[in-house]
C-alpha cells in the first residue's frame, strides 16, 4: 500500500532524514519508535506532502506520490493528524468534525461518519456544541482524531497522540486506535512516546535514530530487543 525508498529531506542544507525506507501494506498497524528529533514527524511530513524530499521516492497504492501538493495527497486517501491535532478552537466540535468531510465521497457519508466518530468517542457527541479550545487535553486530541476519521481514509497516519496527556486519556486514545484498525481495517502509520503500548498495538515497528532506520521488525521481536529495552524502556 505505502512504500518510502531511501528518502532524504534536509532542512537548510541540515538532514533530518537520511535513505529512509519503510513499507505498510492494507490493514497493517505500523509504528515508527525513536528519540525526539530522530526524524518521526519530519518522515509524517514527506509522506503527507508538507515536506519535500530531496531524493527517494514515495508511492501510494501505485502511485508516486512525492513532491505532490498536501491537499492531492489527501485527497488519494492518506490522512495526518499532526502533534497537538490543530484544531479549529473557535468552532465547536461538531463543526470541527464535518471540516475533517472535505471530500465529495466524504459528505456524502456525513452522518454515518459522525455516528461512527462518536462510537468510538461518546464524550465528543455529550460535547458537540461546546467550542474546542475549552475541551480538555484528552477530548481535544480525540476529536483531532476524530476528524480525520471523516474523510474515511485509506491510511491514517498520527504523530505522537499521547503526548502529554494523562494515562487514562492515553489508555481511551491508543484503544480507539486499536479499533479503527480492527473494526474499519484500516491501516495506521503511528509514531508515539509511549513505546511499550506502541509495540503492544502494532504489528511491526521500525526504530529511528539519527535520522536513519537503526532497527526494524515484529513488534514482538522489537519489545523484547534488548537495546530498546535498556535505551527506551528503562529495563
Amino acid at each position: 500500500m505505502l512504500q518510502v525508498e531511501n528518502v532524504s529531506v534536509y532542512y537548510d542544507g541540515l538532514r533530518a532524514l537520511a535513505s529512509v525506507s519503510l513499507h505498510v501494506e492494507a490493514e497493517e498497524f505500523v509504528c515508527i519508535l525513536g528519540p525526539n528529533g530522530a526524524g518521526k514527524s519530519t518522515l509524517l511530513e514527506a509522506i503527507s506532502g508538507l515536506l519535500v524530499p530531496r531524493e527517494g521516492k514515495i508511492n501510494f497504492r501505485g502511485e508516486a506520490i512525492e513532491g505532490i501538493r498536501p491537499h492531492r495527497v489527501a485527497s488519494l486517501g492518506i490522512v495526518l493528524v499532526p502533534e497537538e491535532g490543530w484544531l479549529f478552537p473557535q468552532m465547536n466540535v461538531q463543526e470541527n468534525l464535518y471540516m475533517g468531510a472535505y471530500l465529495r465521497s466524504a459528505r456524502k457519508k456525513l452522518t454515518e461518519r459522525t455516528d461512527f466518530v462518536f462510537h468510538l468517542f461518546p464524550i465528543l457527541k455529550q460535547r458537540q456544541r461546546q467550542l474546542s479550545e475549552t475541551l480538555s487535553g484528552g477530548e481535544r486530541q480525540m476529536l483531532a482524531i476524530g476528524r480525520s476519521l471523516m474523510s474515511n481514509p485509506k491510511l491514517l497516519m498520527l504523530d505522537e497522540p499521547s503526548l502529554g496527556l494523562a494515562p487514562l486519556a492515553v489508555r481511551d486514545i491508543l484503544d480507539a486506535l486499536s479499533r479503527i484498525n480492527r473494526e474499519e481495517k484500516t491501516p495506521i502509520l503511528l509514531t508515539e512516546q509511549n513505546i511499550f503500548h506502541a509495540l503492544k498495538l502494532s504489528r511491526r515497528g521500525y526504530l529511528l535514530e539519527n535520522a536513519s532506520i537503526a532497527m526494524e521488525g515484529n513488534s514482538s521481536d522489537l519489545l523484547g530487543n534488548e537495546h530498546i529495552k535498556k535505551n527506551y524502556l528503562g529495563l
